[in-house]
């Protein structure tokens, strides 16, 4: 899948490149299926799609049954790093993994602008 000449491969590339301690990205359905990624070869893209796509859903739950609103996005901390997801358009899910010195307001702004380029393509 393209849009004037862009692949999703090349919006994760580009993703990764745009801030360095981001070590890995995937787009995944909202039914929890791989589409794309940008992942290490010892991590498992369906496990990670099928975990993605469960924390967006039940994020949009809670934000909504506890009148937060619309979901941005979920965020996850660990002791190490983070792990952060995103609605890309109404089929698409798109993550980051991030190293804990992580700039996370560059990160967020990067996602958005990725996720709205993979919704202009899915």
């Amino acid at each position: 899948m393209e849009i004037k000449g862009e692949t999703l491969d090349d919006i994760l590339k580009d993703l990764e490149a745009s801030v360095p301690e981001i070590e890995s990205a995937a787009i995944v359905s909202i039914e929890g299926l791989p589409i794309a990624s940008a992942l290490p070869a010892d991590v498992d893209e369906t496990r990670v799609a099928a975990m993605t796509a469960a924390m967006l859903s039940l994020g949009e739950r809670a934000s909504l049954e506890l009148g937060k609103g619309e979901l941005e996005r979920v965020f996850v901390e660990g002791k190490d790093g983070f792990i952060i997801a995103m609605g890309a358009g109404t089929n698409a899910v798109l993550t980051v993994s991030a190293r804990k010195e992580a700039k996370l307001g560059l990160i967020f702004l990067d996602m958005r602008r990725a996720a709205d380029k993979v919704a202009a393509i899915i």
